[in-house]
């Protein structure tokens, strides 16, 4: 173990950036964390092990947590690859998840902000760790996020 590990951001690739960090501010409340993110130069190649790799985006803080808490990092590449789908199986990162009050205003949300719906809204009773009400959504690019509620 490691033990002076602690949690700091999930990366999240977008064909653009500015949307999609605008979607999560908007649908979510995340708040941006300056300064934005304009990145280039032989450490990035070296890093990344793409020649020539440019980047740009920003952090957005995760709601539900103070000034040092996690954050959501949201950036665009040059030049960037085709994007596949997303299916929720896929093997690697699955989606994001967001524990909400209602789950149905939350998916009418995010709808309305140029997102889509993976499958059914669901409520079942979890063997062992009770009932939850939940969705697979996705934001205006594609990747999945989960809207959750736990108990009644």
């Amino acid at each position: 173990m490691i033990p002076d590990a602690h949690y700091c951001h999930t990366n999240l690739i977008a064909r653009d950036w500015k949307r999609l960090a605008d979607f999560y501010q908007d649908v979510f409340g995340c708040r941006p964390v300056p300064p934005e993110r304009d990145l280039s130069g032989a450490w990035l190649d070296g890093v990344t092990r793409l020649p020539g790799a440019h980047l740009r985006g920003m952090h957005l803080r995760l709601p539900g947590y103070g000034d040092d808490g996690p954050t959501l990092e949201i950036f665009q590449y040059e030049p960037e690859l085709p994007v596949e789908s997303h299916p929720v199986n896929r093997p690697g990162y699955g989606h994001l998840a967001f524990a909400v009050a209602d789950v149905e205003a939350a998916r009418q949300a995010v709808l309305a902000a140029g997102g889509g719906q993976v499958g059914d809204l669901v409520n079942v009773i979890v063997s062992g760790a009770g009932p939850i009400c939940f969705v697979y959504m996705t934001d205006p690019e594609g990747n999945v996020i989960e809207l959750q509620r736990w108990g009644d």
